[in-house]
């Protein structure tokens, strides 16, 4: 079972693996903060959930989260990678990961020459991509509503009822290692970014009637 201090540890070991590879070109180390009632929550000292919910447009909201440094990575291409946890008494009740591209990539295309030659930059200019934010939120409290609210889920372009269900939480390296496979694979990421594993899980949460839907299975 992981806790705090094994999920604060993940995260700062995979800053100081994503700044080594030179896929991040800022990066805010995590931090941990404690509360009354057992609370440890392993955030970002600048981060404010509350932009999350203000009905803004996406570019909008990318670029306040940019303004305030509100992600533990901002990789090369501009993209935002945020890794909030809470826990009580050692036992996870909440986390938010988050990985926000940018709405544009104006910052490359303005000196295309400059990126052309390789092949990371090659893709982060092809012009068919489409941007898509994703979270995987975990919430075992109030809001957990089996089947409807998921109490692990993955939500897919900022839809508000997009909850995928998720067969349990995920860690930091599960998360980050999701990322750079799905968005960051090329022959020299591969050859480049060399993520310590961290083999340790969080328990299954998915309950049988979610099962029957289509859902994300992490490894157990």
């Amino acid at each position: 079972m992981l806790n705090a201090k094994d999920v604060l540890k993940q995260i700062q070991q995979l800053t100081i693996d994503m700044i080594e590879s030179g896929l991040c070109d800022a990066q805010n180390f995590p931090s941990s903060t404690q509360s009354t009632g057992g609370i440890t929550e392993i955030g970002i000292s600048s981060a404010e959930n509350s932009i999350f919910l203000k009905n803004i447009s996406y570019a909008e909201m990318y670029a306040e989260l940019l303004s305030r440094k509100h992600y533990n990575l901002k990789m090369i291409d501009g993209a935002l990678i945020t890794l909030l946890y809470r826990f009580q008494n050692e036992n996870l009740i909440a986390h938010r990961l988050s990985f926000f591209p940018a709405p544009n990539l104006e910052v490359f295309q303005n000196e295309p020459e400059l990126y052309m030659q390789d092949e990371l930059y090659l893709e982060f200019l092809d012009k068919r991509i489409v941007t898509v934010p994703l979270r995987f939120d975990f919430d075992s409290g109030d809001a957990f509503v089996p089947v409807e609210h998921p109490m692990s889920h993955l939500t897919l372009g900022q839809y508000e009822n997009c909850r995928i269900p998720v067969s349990s939480a995920i860690s930091p390296y599960q998360f980050i290692s999701f990322v750079m496979k799905n968005f960051y694979r090329t022959a020299q990421t591969v050859s480049s970014c060399k993520l310590t594993s961290f083999p340790d899980k969080f328990p299954l949460t998915i309950l049988p009637e979610e099962k029957t839907l289509v859902h994300v299975c992490t490894p157990v």
